[in-house]
């Protein structure tokens, strides 16, 4: 079963680019291939994952409420900062296994794009270390 919209979800983009600000000044492409990947790697497994994983996201959006009035998608960086970290510190393993999940689908969405690796330096060659000089 394929997550379709799920990834395009505002609560994943701000979570994503919380995570890894870079990905704030994506454009339209460069988010269609972030999200192509995470959904890749969320599609594989099982449906009670996924259906925790959609849950997940709605608790992130919802729970700043509480604190600052407002959603995680209508906080600030620093706020959404906040909140994030309290999810990697909570007392509760299952939460912070959540967050740490979501976390690593972030940066490998981010990451894992092709266009990344150039805008890090990155130029890995068969031939190895000698293609560096």
């Amino acid at each position: 079963m394929i997550m379709i919209g799920m990834m395009q979800d505002p609560t994943f983009r701000a979570v994503v680019s919380t995570i890894v600000p870079e990905a704030a000044a994506l454009d339209a492409g460069g988010w269609q291939s972030l999200e192509s990947l995470v959904e890749g790697l969320v599609n594989e497994r099982p449906e009670n994952l996924r259906r925790q994983l959609r849950l997940f996201l709605r608790m992130i959006e919802w729970l700043p409420v509480l604190r600052f009035g407002r959603r995680f998608t209508a906080l600030g960086a620093g706020q959404r900062t906040r909140v994030l970290a309290w999810l990697q510190d909570h007392p509760v393993t299952l939460v912070r296994v959540g967050f740490w999940g979501l976390r690593t689908m972030a940066l490998l969405g981010y990451y894992g794009r092709p266009e990344a690796a150039g805008e890090i330096g990155y130029a890995a060659s068969a031939r190895g270390w000698e293609a560096r000089a």
